[in-house]
């Protein structure tokens, strides 16, 4: 049902949880952890899901709290939770209060959680290609650091994401990053088609990261493309001509 990193695990006030698609009671093509509540499956059953996940982090589903992500690299400090329906526009979260769970939505993109454990100051990030590009990871760590944390002190774990082998993109979207950043090239190698090339998505997270100083980054290495029984993806299902397709929930919170 979940994946922990033990770079996170190793810090006793700090719970954290990369969840996959096992355990719900989504049924079809949302089967069965799907915590999307932005996705057309059953609203009930998604409430119900997420309802698990925040028993497993041992909060309330109140406390459980998503962002309306739009591949932005806004960052939203954190206080007291809202309803779904307020949730604000943006794609990563800050917070330094005990109990309160940042989850981020993913399906192919980044899930990246944030911890400064001597700060006591935790963060989440949803990190697609725009928003990795754009600055939403080191706008997370300059939130971070404007409520009290120390760059050295930051941890960053990037959770399952779509792998090097799985994104083939045109030229288009190569060209953007080169354009951005010419050493952006270490990143792309050739494609199975002609004119394209393989993305190496957790790659780019990993180098922006570290370019922010902080303290250590890791990564899961997992593909949610490759492992259908484990993780939803977006280009898996856009691939198979699905009409939509489920959501994980990353989420990382300080303990009360």
């Amino acid at each position: 049902m979940l994946i922990e990193a033990p770079e996170l695990s190793f810090f006793p006030h700090i719970r954290h949880a990369f969840f996959t698609r096992e355990g719900g009671e989504s049924g079809g093509i949302y089967a069965s952890l799907n915590g999307g509540l932005g996705s057309s499956d059953h609203p009930g059953r998604v409430k119900r899901n997420r309802q698990r996940m925040a028993d497993r982090l041992g909060v309330t589903k109140a406390h459980l709290l998503s962002l309306h992500q739009i591949h932005s690299a806004v960052a939203a400090r954190v206080e007291t939770p809202w309803p779904n329906e307020d949730r604000p526009r943006a794609d990563a979260m800050v917070t330094a209060e005990p109990g309160i769970a940042l989850a981020i939505a993913t399906a192919d993109c980044g899930p990246v959680l944030f911890a400064d454990r001597h700060a006591g100051i935790v963060g989440a990030a949803h990190a697609g290609w725009r928003g990795a590009l754009g600055g939403v990871l080191d706008a997370t760590v300059d939130l971070m650091e404007e409520l009290g944390a120390t760059r050295s002190d930051i941890v960053a774990v990037l959770g399952p994401t779509i792998g090097r082998d799985a994104y083939e993109v045109g030229p288009e979207f190569r060209e953007r990053f080169l354009d951005d950043d010419g050493m952006n090239a270490r990143h792309f190698r050739p494609g199975r088609r002609e004119g394209h090339t393989l993305f190496d998505l957790p790659a780019y997270i990993g180098q922006r990261l570290e370019a922010t100083g902080i303290g250590e980054f890791a990564s899961t290495d997992l593909c949610t493309y490759s492992d259908e029984n484990r993780f939803f993806s977006y280009r898996r299902a856009t691939h198979r001509g699905e009409p939509d397709y489920g959501r994980l929930i990353s989420a990382i919170m300080l303990a009360n």
